[in-house]
């Protein structure tokens, strides 16, 4: 090998040791049937194709102040009348897949979180955490540090995982409510 090679050999292996190491995580807790048994036993429910209309995506991202990133919805209706909704959020860098339950008057029963992609923050699939969600509905504007407890190492998940549940309260006041 001459002089060049070798500086050159030499010299890659010594970057990739100061380069950072990329560490893909991602933990799938639930399945989509798994987290509706979860949330609604086993109540009946029909899935309900939903496609929000401009005005609707616009009416939802005024009353929520969260932009609505997807018009097509996916729903489902149960015999009492209320709602499987599965959804998506950004965490810090990667979407976290989340399963809500709505009851008949708009009101949070709870959620489950499918699938988190991000490295750290997974503290939101607690228990605890999730439970002060429970009750609520489209009437107040849910904002951490406020009605919310924020977690530290979390926030910006705790942040938007708080936004998409006000977005889907308004989406279930502005929609879901009439059909």
């Amino acid at each position: 090998m001459d002089r060049r090679s070798f500086t050159k050999m030499v010299s890659l292996l010594a970057a990739g040791a100061y380069l950072p190491a990329v560490q893909v995580h991602a933990k799938t807790y639930l399945t989509i049937d798994q987290a509706r048994k979860l949330l609604w036993g086993n109540e009946p429910m029909e899935q309900v194709p939903v496609t929000l209309s401009k005005d609707q995506v616009k009416a939802i991202k005024k009353a929520s102040k969260v932009r609505v990133r997807n018009d097509k919805l996916q729903v489902w209706k149960t015999e009492s009348g209320g709602w499987f909704i599965v959804d998506q959020v950004i965490g810090k860098h990667e979407n976290i897949d989340l399963a809500f339950a709505y009851d008949k008057e708009g009101k949070v029963m709870g959620f489950e979180i499918l699938t988190y992609r991000e490295t750290y923050g997974y503290e939101v699939a607690n228990p605890k955490w999730k439970a002060q969600f429970n009750g609520r509905d489209h009437s107040e504007h849910l904002k951490l540090d406020k009605q919310i407890k924020n977690i530290s190492g979390a926030t910006l998940s705790c942040r938007h995982i708080t936004d998409g549940i006000n977005r889907l309260s308004h989406t279930w006041e502005q929609v879901l409510r009439h059909l």
